[in-house]
């Protein structure tokens, strides 16, 4: 039977696993777009659980668990961690051929060793396996993106955003840079009803403040 995701998953031929295990996987990444706080890597400490690092803001995992019927209060509300982390691993095995599942087991494997599927009734051996590694000094938010190969990493920003984490960052971080991008979402939706305060918060971060009237003073 063939293994489970084993280090040659997605790659059927030998052409595909002698240009990935010879040459892709040993090339750095260098992530354009990501939903990583820099606040997280600013401060830089250790992960209370697995249910902080997958679950404290991961919308896609979120809403498949809302589709799914779990309760709220086992996704963004009051539940208790491991009452969380099980409502995710009640849900995944029917997130089978979606990404979320896929993912969800390459971290495993990858990163904390685990090979086997998280299920309802492996939840508590994974939950104690991954949050003992999770509290050593190899797992804060930097050493993991460092063990990912992450050279530089673009994090999602408002343009109107100070930047003081990524100033705090700066030089702290080794080989691997943390870059902020502009996210201007809330800039574009010209129907809310709060668009000229919008607009006034960029007009006085802007280096000549010079008033924003036409979607051309935007860009």
């Amino acid at each position: 039977m063939k293994p489970f995701m084993d280090q040659d998953f997605l790659l059927t031929n030998e052409t595909a696993r002698r240009l990935f295990h010879e040459h892709a996987a040993k090339l750095p990444i260098c992530d354009f777009h990501c939903h990583i706080d820099a606040s997280v890597l600013a401060a830089n400490r250790n992960f209370r659980d697995l249910t902080e690092a997958w679950l404290g803001g991961d919308h896609y995992k979120w809403r498949a668990m809302r589709l799914a019927g779990v309760p709220e209060r086992c996704i963004t509300g009051d539940a208790a961690p491991e009452e969380k982390f099980n409502a995710w691993a009640q849900v995944l095995p029917d997130l089978i051929g979606n990404p979320l599942y896929q993912w969800t087991h390459l971290e495993l494997q990858r990163y904390f060793g685990v090979t086997e599927p998280l299920t309802p009734s492996s939840a508590p051996a994974i939950w104690k396996t991954v949050n003992d590694q999770l509290a050593s000094p190899e797992c804060t938010p930097i050493q993991l993106l460092k063990r990912m190969k992450v050279r530089i990493l673009c994090t999602t920003d408002d343009p109107v955003s100070p930047l003081t984490d990524h100033a705090n960052l700066a030089g702290q971080t080794g080989d691997l840079k943390v870059i902020p991008a502009s996210r201007p979402d809330r800039f574009l939706r010209l129907l809310n009803p709060a668009y000229p305060q919008i607009i006034a918060e960029l007009e006085a971060v802007s280096p000549d403040r010079a008033p924003i009237r036409s979607l051309d003073d935007l860009a």
